[in-house]
């Protein structure tokens, strides 16, 4: 099979809206304060957009077709993408698909979730019945737990430390401070990671994210419109999606994106020596790691030695989340899967501010979501390169 290239469909109007530890405002306010913003970056009315695509853990019991009600906006096209840390790579896909057959001309793809004092707690007591289920003979300590497992089980695997995981978080904390809207305020270092309280031996206090609120949103639209309105815009070079890859593995120590990624840099035309910037999903380093791995930046298993031998802030030689990740930045649910997609957006079309990579070009982005008690479900990827103009 020789998939289609997406020709004739960009990527603009990258929206941040600042993320809080806690609100008393619903999903619904941080969606629609992203959505408003990335209609007026994009230059587009209310009733010019004929598409959405939504992301949220609690958003219930409403959904995105109240959403139109509320918004005021009547789209022909509407989708929901309940991919956990893959729905802002999914959510592109599906939404440059419909722009270029021709059912929509401008879609605005959102995440946003509120943080009350509650909130996580009620979200992760009925994340995942599969989850409910194995575990309730035993107790659960939600991710924390699940991702200890994997950790564990990688280390013994591969050889990596706990310090191989803390460079990664101070790295992305060293990015963060460079980013004003940033929850983590202070500089980390691997010192401190390394007295980090124990969570879930071995993820310890500062491999784990800050739940908190917030919303991210960007717009798809066809380039010649682009154009007209003078916007800064990426093209999608290619991408990949897999959900419930490799089952049988007794412990998951790989991703979907294995199953695909020769695919991704065929279809894009380059290889990883090429990329300016990765975006990884990093609700904890072990996964960063893993997407090194599985992406093709380096050998399974060597993901603990890339890490030693590279440079991961802004101004080194392999500049990895820029804006902090969500380990610095703050996890907003759902937005949490938007946020690395978001920060290359602006990364490739030179507007990402106090954290742009000079030259940067072109950028990979990955997702990971889902994860029942055993393991994440859902994986994607995506490279996007900025247009000279």
């Amino acid at each position: 099979m020789t998939r289609l290239p997406y020709d004739g469909v960009v990527l603009t109007a990258p929206v941040s809206v600042p993320y809080e530890r806690y609100t008393n405002e619903s999903a619904h306010w941080w969606i629609a304060r992203a959505l408003r913003e990335a209609l007026k970056k994009a230059s587009v009315t209310p009733q010019e957009l004929d598409g959405l695509s939504v992301s949220s853990f609690t958003l219930a019991p409403d959904t995105p077709v109240g959403l139109t009600q509320h918004f005021g906006i009547s789209p022909r096209w509407l989708d929901t993408v309940p991919m956990g840390g893959a729905s802002g790579v999914a959510a592109m896909r599906r939404a440059a698909r419909a722009v270029q057959c021709g059912d929509v001309d401008v879609v605005a793809c959102v995440a946003g979730d509120t943080n009350r004092i509650d909130s996580f707690r009620n979200l992760l007591s009925a994340f995942s019945r599969f989850s409910m289920d194995a575990t309730f003979p035993y107790g659960f300590g939600g991710p924390n737990a699940s991702f200890a497992l994997l950790q564990d089980a990688y280390c013994h695997t591969y050889g990596a430390t706990r310090e191989d995981f803390g460079k990664i978080a101070v790295s992305q904390r060293a990015n963060a401070l460079h980013n004003p809207h940033a929850i983590m305020k202070k500089p980390l270092s691997l010192a401190q990671y390394m007295a980090g309280r124990m969570i879930s031996d071995p993820i310890s206090l500062f491999d784990c994210v800050m739940p908190c609120a917030g919303s991210e949103a960007f717009v798809m639209m066809r380039e010649e419109m682009a154009v007209a309105k003078g916007l800064p815009y990426a093209r999608i070079s290619a991408t990949i999606e897999r959900t419930n890859a490799f089952p049988d593995d007794p412990m998951q120590l790989r991703g979907g994106w294995v199953v695909d990624i020769e695919e991704l840099w065929d279809m894009a035309g380059y290889g990883p020596d090429a990329i300016d910037v990765l975006q990884t999903y990093d609700d904890y380093p072990v996964i960063c790691m893993m997407q090194f791995e599985d992406l093709g930046f380096c050998a399974k298993g060597e993901g603990a030695e890339f890490v030693r031998r590279h440079d991961l802030t802004i101004g080194g030689g392999f500049p990895h989340n820029t804006s902090g990740g969500q380990l610095s930045v703050g996890q907003a649910g759902a937005a949490g899967g938007y946020l690395g997609l978001v920060e290359a957006i602006r990364q490739v079309t030179c507007t990402a501010g106090p954290t742009q990579v000079e030259g940067a070009k072109r950028a990979a982005v990955s997702g990971f979501g889902v994860i029942n008690y055993d393991r994440g479900l859902c994986s994607a990827a995506a490279v996007i390169e900025g247009v000279n103009r």
